[in-house]
């Protein structure tokens, strides 16, 4: 009878499969390759010569693991794939923020942004460069305001895709990067278990070894995952893309609040800061005679209060084809003045990434438009 740890261990696998396919090296946990390397007859510590290939060397292929026997290789190659993610597109330069598009081995087009350093990005140092990484292929939540679901949902990425888009931001750039934002492409906790599986290799030592306070996930308001992510041991943040604070509002710019309401959000944001230590931010990106009244200010600002969070504004960054416009500059001052009034900790974005579409999808958008053009 198999042993219950070789059963947990193929079952974690088993959902990373898809019909005739290979799981790519990049999506095992180390146990998971401790078990491979087990079953293939070879000592332990060849996992952790993997590892150091695949994520401190940062090797692109199995026979560029030279301290690996040929015969073991030969045979990881037989069972595994090792995709690539190539970055087909840069807008932006050093010291500004920069937006990457990647193609991945199915020709699927994804985005990766690079932040440059923001104190109020996360408590971020000043010395910190931050990546906003995707989860999805497009996106089925449909906000209004988005450009991620404008051309429809695809898959979601495993977990390999995921981390490669900070190896290859890091290997495009020559920096370090050091806080991950889980904000790009898709809604992260509809892809619950390859994000985690994901971030998991982020934060290990024998991973990328990002600290779990330097990790946060951003969610439209899944309620029964921000649950699930509250009993997960790894303190990472969250971020609440509320974007309004009454049904009224949320309703007419947010589908999945017909599903979960304001109200089920926050009682699930209550259990959720009562399991973590981290303080809860609020995303709210101001969009002009939609969310940016008085009367949402002092609603978020109740909210906030209700959590002890933090609450980021975001002025709207304006997608082609959609009607929505960010706020005069004093409305948005003002609306950040009512947070600060009643005693929220409130921070207005400033201008990152306007000039270069870097509102989630939109890059995708345009390369996959000017490809269709060139091919008519």
């Amino acid at each position: 009878m198999p042993s219950a740890r070789l059963l947990a261990t193929t079952n974690a696998v088993a959902f990373l499969v898809a019909a005739n396919a290979k799981i790519d090296i990049r999506s095992l946990q180390f146990q998971e390759l401790e078990d491979k390397v087990r079953e293939f007859g070879e000592p332990l510590y060849r996992a952790r010569q993997i590892a150091d290939w695949l994520y401190q060397k940062r090797v692109q292929s199995f026979d560029e693991m030279t301290d690996l026997p040929q015969e073991f290789r030969s045979r990881l190659a037989e069972q595994f794939d090792f995709s690539k993610s190539a970055i087909v597109r840069v807008l932006g330069s050093h010291d500004t923020t920069r937006k990457f598009l990647l193609r991945l081995n199915d020709e699927s087009l994804i985005e990766t942004v690079l932040i440059p350093a923001s104190p109020a990005l996360y408590g971020s140092r000043s010395d910190r460069r931050t990546i906003c990484v995707s989860t999805q292929v497009g996106c089925a939540y449909g906000c209004k305001f988005c450009a991620s679901g404008l051309d429809g949902f695809s898959r979601n990425l495993k977990p390999n895709e995921i981390v490669d888009q900070i190896i290859a931001v890091e290997r495009e750039t020559g920096e370090k990067i050091d806080n991950i934002v889980f904000m790009g492409m898709g809604e992260p906790l509809a892809n619950f278990e390859n994000m985690m599986r994901a971030i998991r290799i982020i934060n290990a030592p024998w991973g990328l070894g990002i600290g779990a306070r330097h990790i946060t996930v951003s969610t439209s308001g899944l309620a029964p995952q921000i649950r699930k992510l509250a009993d997960e041991p790894l303190q990472i943040r969250l971020a609440i893309s509320l974007h309004g604070a009454t049904d009224a509002v949320r309703n007419q710019i947010m589908p999945i609040n017909r599903r979960y309401n304001v109200e089920t959000l926050l009682a699930v944001c209550d259990y959720y800061a009562s399991r973590k230590k981290q303080r809860l931010t609020f995303e709210y990106i101001l969009i002009a005679g939609v969310n940016d009244v008085d009367e949402q200010a002092r609603a978020l600002a109740r909210h906030a209060k209700r959590l002890s969070a933090k609450v980021n504004l975001i002025p709207y960054n304006t997608v082609h084809g959609l009607v929505w416009s960010r706020p005069a500059q004093d409305r948005q001052e003002k609306f950040l003045s009512i947070l600060r009034e009643h005693g929220v900790a409130a921070t207005l974005r400033r201008e990152k990434g306007h000039d270069i579409d870097a509102a989630c999808g939109q890059l995708r958008l345009q390369t996959k438009r000017e490809l269709e053009t060139a091919s008519s």
